[in-house]
């Protein structure tokens, strides 16, 4: 699978209007689980995520607040979105923030490229302004407001007025390169995922590009313009050039060099500024464009988008404190099919915690570790004699490694894990038809104990290799019950049935132990 080549990965950069839900959550496990699983295979993996601190909204919401921009980001990036990549144990590289010098000094750097290049003009716009979204609409954008908004025209994503903005600010000559997006799309169609993401693009695209404006001048907090300072940078066009200020653009070529291009994991809703403004940027400057942008889908609570304004916000830590980060991760990446809208529900999260982790797979682990401590003392057996069901567990190890490996390929998670959890309910069959249980109940039967115990335990370890990635504080103790050599995270996933290990095993506490409390 792996040829130890980069692979840089991105979130988005969250708006710190506001704390953390489930959804920011979501997209940060996705791209860590995606992260850590190339890091197994040998690739040079680097995760980068963030937080996006300029803009009128950030503005609005430090004023309202009685503080500055500054002071509200500093307070809410060390309170809320930091301690978040804790709660959900993302393994991230870098963490980058907008009102950091580094980038600052090097997106002005880039601007100032793309305006030396004839890219970028004066002009003046008129239109219907998004605060939420930091985004000019078009009518198509809009619907009639309901409640206290009716009779006026709102976002369709943020449910509130539009405002009407008229103002002499730059722009970027995007126009110009539509059809050069066009045969992006066209060449690599992998560029744009899930399919109907990138039918959306190239529909957009189609309809025809206007050039974007990409400076205000109303309002102060953000980058400035480097030849105009009366101007601020436009919020997106600042944030989306994190994604190589981090990686050393302006900076620090090697790095640059080594890890970009990127692929980009986002929320549908942000889906065309990061697969038309973000590459139409890239074309001008004479940068290669990222290797992926893959639009997610919206966690819908109650039928919506999970949203705080709309009080559907639910924080990452109402779920880990009763389940824990594993079964944060676990849950959210099989339950839902990467790409697609998911429903989220207490119960379905319950019900797939007692039967897919505490009793499939945590059940499962206790179940080999006990029966071989009991009745191998502990070590781990090395039969010789093998029967047909034996290898029939050894080619679905194999069989499981290989079609994960594909489906992360495709960032397909929910399908990898899916494939994994074949192993898991074979092994479970395995164990309940060869009755390991009986067969050490008569001497005479000690071989063919024997040589389902050790099937049995070399299933156990493929599992932990598998799982690191999705589940790595269950699978690190299943490791070490295992007796496995060095670190869990040294074994190669894309070759996780060749794990090697000790002799011998120790004591396993359930890895997922059993919730009574109703949840929710």
């Amino acid at each position: 699978m792996s040829d130890g080549s980069s692979f840089y990965i991105t979130t988005p950069i969250f708006y710190v209007n506001d704390v953390p839900h489930i959804g920011h959550a979501y997209t940060e496990v996705a791209a860590d689980v995606l992260a850590r699983w190339h890091r197994q295979a040998g690739d040079d993996a680097w995760l980068l995520t963030g937080t996006d601190e300029h803009g009128q909204k950030i503005l609005r919401t430090a004023t309202a607040n009685g503080v500055t921009p500054k002071e509200w980001a500093d307070r809410l990036v060390e309170t809320a979105w930091k301690p978040l990549l804790q709660i959900v144990d993302i393994k991230n590289d870098d963490f980058i923030r907008t009102t950091d010098e580094r980038h600052e000094v090097n997106a002005q750097k880039f601007l100032q490229h793309l305006y030396d290049a004839g890219h970028i003009y004066t002009g003046e716009y008129e239109g219907f302004y998004c605060v939420g979204c930091e985004e000019y609409k078009q009518p198509s954008d809009l619907i009639d407001g309901t409640g206290e908004f009716a009779g006026q025209q709102v976002c369709a994503i943020h449910s509130i007025p539009v405002e009407l903005l008229h103002e002499k600010n730059y722009f970027f000559r995007m126009s110009t390169f539509a059809d050069q997006l066009l045969a992006l799309y066209e060449e690599n169609p992998d560029f744009v995922q899930p399919a109907a993401a990138r039918n959306e693009v190239i529909s957009f695209v189609k309809q025809g590009l206007s050039d974007l404006s990409i400076s205000r001048s109303s309002f102060d907090w953000g980058i400035k313009v480097p030849w105009d300072d009366s101007h601020v940078v436009y919020v997106w066009f600042d944030a989306l050039l994190n994604y190589i200020t981090a990686a050393g653009y302006g900076h620090d070529d090697e790095k640059f060099s080594r890890l970009w291009p990127a692929t980009h994991i986002v929320g549908k809703d942000i889906l065309r500024f990061h697969a038309v403004i973000w590459p139409a940027m890239l074309l001008a400057a004479g940068i290669e464009v990222p290797r992926r942008v893959f639009g997610h889908g919206w966690l819908l609570v109650g039928g919506e988008k999970m949203s705080k304004s709309k009080l559907t916000g639910i924080a990452p830590s109402q779920i880990t404190d009763t389940f824990g980060s594993d079964a944060f991760r676990y849950y959210f990446m099989r339950a839902i099919s990467f790409g697609q809208d998911g429903s989220f529900s207490w119960e379905d999260l319950s019900a797939r915690y007692q039967s897919e982790l505490a009793n499939g797979f945590g059940n499962l682990a206790s179940r080999v570790i006990a029966m071989v401590v009991r009745y191998c003392d502990g070590e781990i057996p090395t039969p010789t004699v093998f029967t047909e069901d034996d290898e029939l567990i050894r080619a679905t190890e194999k069989r499981a490694t290989d079609a994960a490996g594909d489906a992360i390929s495709r960032l397909a998670i929910h399908e990898a894990i899916a494939a994994i959890w074949e192993l898991v309910d074979e092994l479970n069959g395995y164990i309940t038809s060869q009755e390991p249980w009986a067969l050490a109940k008569d001497p005479a039967d000690r071989a063919r104990l024997e040589a389902v115990l050790f099937t049995a335990v070399r299933g156990l370890g493929t599992l932990a290799v598998l799982l690191s990635p999705v589940v790595p504080q269950a699978t690190a103790k299943l490791w070490q019950a295992l007796g496995g050599t060095g670190e869990l995270t040294d074994q190669r996933i894309d070759r996780a049935w060749q794990w090697t290990g000790g002799t011998h095993v120790s004591p396993l506490e359930a890895l997922f132990p059993r919730i009574e409390a109703t949840v929710g």
